[in-house]
């Protein structure tokens, strides 16, 4: 579950018909020269079993969009896809660049292109659709009808969650202490503060703030902490965007889309950067995400007014539910780092062969 190294700069050279690019282009242009390299390794097709549990994991983060609280990302993580998802938006995000910026526009695109893990973004993307539109309303009934113990459940989860960035962040060398305490404070509040705001409802929203809010909405699937559900819910669009899917209503969705894609294109590329740059100060502001976010999943709150209260008469029943959530993505990542290590294992046996 690492990112990938910061990507080298080679020296300017001049354009080719084999594919290189002139001098200008380098400093102009956003794919890496590394990636032209013919030779370079590419994501290649996942077997059956891979592909499978491909789907799998992107329906568990469709369904955490669409419960607020949790965060798409924070699944991600759990489930060992968000590096190698984070490098995919960003290598498609240069390659969209490339097609308009510097000369060789064509040849860098291609190799941006070329770098992206098409299979692993299709495959999350059909498990992910596949649970919006077969279990919105199932989860809507079941955090609608049993919010105390739906909640004990999902801050169990979370809470269980923060281990897997806590860990990576260890496993970084570097950071002053000071600084990283900071970080991580500073996360919390943040978060804190966004969950804390009282939530409403707009009847008939227009276009442009589908738009605009689902840009904004769809960074948190992207940024571990922040639920993108929970941003629609403050900003009143929770409602109409769930009735929307269910309704089955194609312009508000497509409206929906464009700005979703929008929203990635813009904010997957820094946060790429981020963690190749400053991977330990970005896991442990991370970390605090997730910790702040834990007051939206309080399972005794009134989100009408943004308020929260003490445990109630059913508090043995939601801390045995937050226990079982814990207890599930306990099972979940041990999974993961099986099936890692396997991996790892299989990939390296013929190389030690040869």
């Amino acid at each position: 579950m690492s990112v990938e190294p910061p990507r080298p700069d080679s020296e300017p050279v001049e354009a080719t018909s084999a594919g290189t690019v002139s001098a200008e282009s380098v400093h102009h242009d956003p794919v890496a020269d590394s990636d032209l390299d013919p030779a370079s390794p590419v994501p290649g097709r996942p077997g059956p079993v891979e592909a499978v549990g491909n789907a799998l994991r992107g329906a568990l983060i469709g369904m955490a969009e669409l419960v607020p609280g949790i965060s798409g990302g924070t699944v991600a993580l759990v489930v060992g896809v968000y590096p190698r998802l984070l490098d995919t938006g960003a290598h498609i995000v240069d390659g969209m660049r490339s097609a308009i910026l510097g000369k060789g526009r064509a040849v860098r695109t291609r190799a941006a292109f070329r770098h992206a893990d098409w299979w692993l973004l299709g495959l999350l993307a059909l498990g992910m659709l596949t649970m919006v539109f077969t279990m919105a309303g199932v989860l809507g009934d079941f955090v609608e009808n049993q919010p105390e113990i739906s909640s004990g459940l999902f801050l169990g989860m979370v809470a269980a969650s923060i281990f897997v960035p806590w860990s990576m962040a260890r496993q970084t060398p570097g950071g002053r202490t000071w600084v990283l305490a900071l970080l991580l404070v500073g996360g919390a509040v943040l978060a804190f503060s966004l969950t804390s705001l009282p939530r409403g409802e707009i009847e008939n929203p227009s276009y442009l703030l589908v738009f605009v809010a689902a840009a904004v909405a769809i960074c948190a699937l992207v940024l571990p902490g922040m639920s993108g559900s929970f941003l629609l819910m403050a900003l009143g669009l929770y409602v109409p965007t769930m009735n929307a899917v269910s309704d089955r209503n194609i312009p508000y969705i497509a409206v929906f889309i464009a700005g979703a894609f929008v929203g990635i294109a813009l904010f997957v590329k820094v946060l790429d950067r981020l963690l190749e740059d400053f991977r330990k100060p970005t896991l442990i502001v991370m970390v605090g995400l997730m910790i702040g976010s834990l007051r939206a999943l309080w399972p005794w709150r009134d989100d009408e007014v943004g308020a929260v209260f003490g445990p109630g008469d059913d508090w043995l029943v939601v801390v045995a539910a937050a226990i079982g959530g814990a207890i599930l993505v306990a099972l979940v990542i041990v999974a993961e780092h099986v099936l890692s290590r396997r991996a790892a294992g299989a990939h390296d046996a013929p190389s030690a062969q040869a």
